[in-house]
């Protein structure tokens, strides 16, 4: 249920510890013994609050050569907060249906996206399709320039099929292209999988 995971995102979310953990992600990737280091820790104490992060796919970690990085999922917690302000906005009856929504939305994202954030398939129908795409281009920022092979690496960590993808982004509005330059469209301009 919709309302398991935000409670669940809030719990984990609810320790300085991994609040400071995940400040110093949205730097940039990092290993283990680093943030043990920046934040004066053991190394034991950072894998037990790395498990609890990982476990709510709030990080996820990709391996270069024989060191484990650890990397923001910063759509889960944009995909929380964004939750929670609807619910807080939405009249009563409203608050089902939202919860719902996000129920279906999710449930395509586990489906289809691996818990070290690669993408299994590209879905074939449309509404999976863009709610997997969505996701995706959540990671990218807004207002940010994007040379075509920048865009094809960001898009590789999720799927070897980057032109596709990319193609889709244009197709679909998330993005524009202006002689071989990618930026994201403002997001009511993005289809819409309802």
């Amino acid at each position: 249920m919709q309302l398991d995971r935000i409670v669940a995102f809030h719990k984990t979310m609810g320790d300085p510890t991994r609040i400071r953990i995940v400040a110093l992600l949205a730097n940039g990737p990092l290993h283990g013994q680093a943030i043990a280091g920046k934040l004066g820790l053991t190394p034991p104490t950072i894998t037990h609050h790395i498990k609890k992060l990982r476990d709510t796919n709030l990080i996820y970690e990709r391996r270069d050569k024989n060191t484990i990085y650890f990397h923001l999922n910063e759509s889960v917690i944009k995909q929380q907060a964004k939750a929670l302000s609807k619910l807080i906005e939405k009249k009563e009856g409203e608050v089902d249906a939202l919860i719902e929504q996000n129920m279906e939305r999710q449930k395509v994202i586990d489906n289809f996206i691996t818990r070290e954030g690669k993408l299994k398939i590209i879905p074939a129908q449309r509404k999976k399709k863009l709610i997997v795409f969505e996701h995706i281009v959540r990671g990218l920022k807004t207002g940010k320039k994007y040379q075509e092979k920048e865009l094809n690496e960001y898009i590789k960590h999720f799927h070897e099929d980057y032109a596709t993808i990319r193609r889709e982004f244009i197709i679909n509005h998330y993005m524009y292209r202006e002689n071989g330059i990618y930026e994201l469209n403002p997001e009511e301009m993005w289809a819409k999988p309802e």
